[in-house]
């Protein structure tokens, strides 16, 4: 009996194969199933490995935020003149669409609301900015809509008819006081939702003597320099544009310019003069220490324009010049040559990519600083500054995206801080 009885170990070991068998196979069931599940995830499109990484590579491709999408958009803003184009597209859609300014009606007719004595010069741009905002359609008459309201003062007008800078103050404190004695409008901001707009540096030396403007008020303004009170995130550099324009723009004209840097006109500030000093007899520089006398010849000032690389923008008695804006229309690289200087549309268009911007310690090294520019690199600066031309010319009516526009712009992303 003994010889046939089983021992218990050899009688379970059927039984555990079996349970082990099974156990196996629930492992290999599991792990497959999550590992197919894991593939179909990463590829529905797909069913084999190979054409799993195909397909999640042309997927990569097309989805928004991704690694070549956003290597696209860095690209795009490289070439880009503006600091965010697609942020300065949408905003200037919504000024067109929303943009509101109210302007006082009241004052002296000789003296306030009405177009400053001409729309020529080199403060032409006060002139126009008046006349363009009656005729567009920023403008309304009802108050309540308002996001700005504008002080219509022109102190270039005042300056035109003799006024001295203390009596211009007096009017102008005076006026104020007027509107806010009449009003209710400027008592909710302190002002903050006003404006006002000056070219001359008259219109800056009356207002000097009435702080609630300068303090509390956004101004517009073609002298926008830090060390006199100018205040970037508050106010707005006006670009100061001689008008109307001599010669047509300049474009396609790269082969026509042969000398490296110009400058002609009169010593009237120390950087000026040290540029005359130390580059007027150069061979490689055309530098000049007054303006090309016009019996020489008709717009040879302006033709000199037409046959340089880099025009020379030495600040004068205040740290703008509207030679700046002669450089842009007329093809030349403006090379700015002014500390202190919030250049105009600072904070929209990106001016290192069709300016060179230089502190005035810099005159000295001037001639070595422009010849290290690169032929590429002075192709991609000309490129560039012709797609800003638009942004510095005045018209009347005024055209989208042109310099009124611009300020209108300017001052729309100011009213955005401004609370009740």
């Amino acid at each position: 009996m003994s010889a046939w009885k089983t021992s218990p170990a050899v009688s379970s070991l059927p039984l555990c194969t079996v349970q082990g068998s099974l156990l196996t196979l629930a492992i290999l069931t599991l792990f497959s199933f999550t590992y197919f599940s894991f593939n179909s995830l990463r590829s529905p499109l797909s069913s084999t490995s190979s054409s799993s990484s195909t397909t999640q590579l042309s997927v990569a491709k097309m989805v928004p935020g991704d690694h070549m999408v956003e290597r696209h958009y860095r690209q795009a803003e490289r070439l880009s003149v503006y600091h965010s184009p697609d942020v300065f597209r949408f905003n200037y859609a919504e000024m067109e669409r929303k943009f509101k300014v109210y302007i006082y009606p009241d004052g002296d007719p000789d003296t306030f609301y009405q177009t400053p004595r001409k729309l020529t010069g080199k403060y032409a741009s006060e002139g126009y900015f008046f006349q363009n905002i009656r005729e567009s359609p920023f403008r309304t008459d009802d108050p309540n809509q308002a996001h700005l309201f504008f002080i219509p003062i022109s102190c270039h007008k005042m300056r035109g008819k003799g006024t001295s800078y203390e009596n211009m103050t007096v009017i102008v404190q005076n006026y104020v006081q007027s509107l806010i004695s009449k009003y209710p409008y400027w008592n909710r901001t302190l002002g903050a939702d006003h404006f006002f707009v000056t070219c001359h540096d008259v219109g800056v030396r009356a207002t000097e003597g009435v702080p609630l403007l300068v303090k509390n008020s956004i101004r517009a303004v073609c002298s926008p320099s830090y060390d006199v009170g100018f205040i970037p995130h508050k106010d707005v550099a006006l670009p100061q544009v001689l008008q109307p324009f001599a010669l047509p723009a300049g474009g396609n004209d790269l082969e026509n310019r042969t000398t490296l840097g110009f400058w002609a006109g009169h010593r009237n500030s120390k950087i000026r003069v040290i540029l005359a000093r130390v580059w007027e007899n150069d061979t490689e520089l055309d530098i000049s220490n007054n303006r090309i006398n016009r019996a020489m010849g008709p717009l040879l000032y302006q033709k000199r324009f037409y046959t340089t690389k880099f025009c020379i923008c030495p600040g004068g008695s205040q740290v703008n010049s509207a030679r700046i804006t002669d450089s842009i229309h007329y093809g030349c690289v403006p090379v700015i040559l002014s500390n202190y200087y919030d250049l105009p549309f600072n904070d929209i268009l990106d001016w290192h990519k069709f300016a060179v911007v230089l502190k005035e310690n810099d005159v000295y090294q001037l001639k070595q600083i422009l010849k290290d520019k690169s032929d590429a690199e002075f192709v991609a600066l000309h490129k560039n500054l012709v797609k800003v031309q638009r942004h510095f010319q005045w018209n009347s009516p005024p055209i989208k995206y042109d310099a009124f526009h611009m300020v209108m712009y300017e001052l729309w992303l100011r009213h955005h801080v401004i609370k009740y």
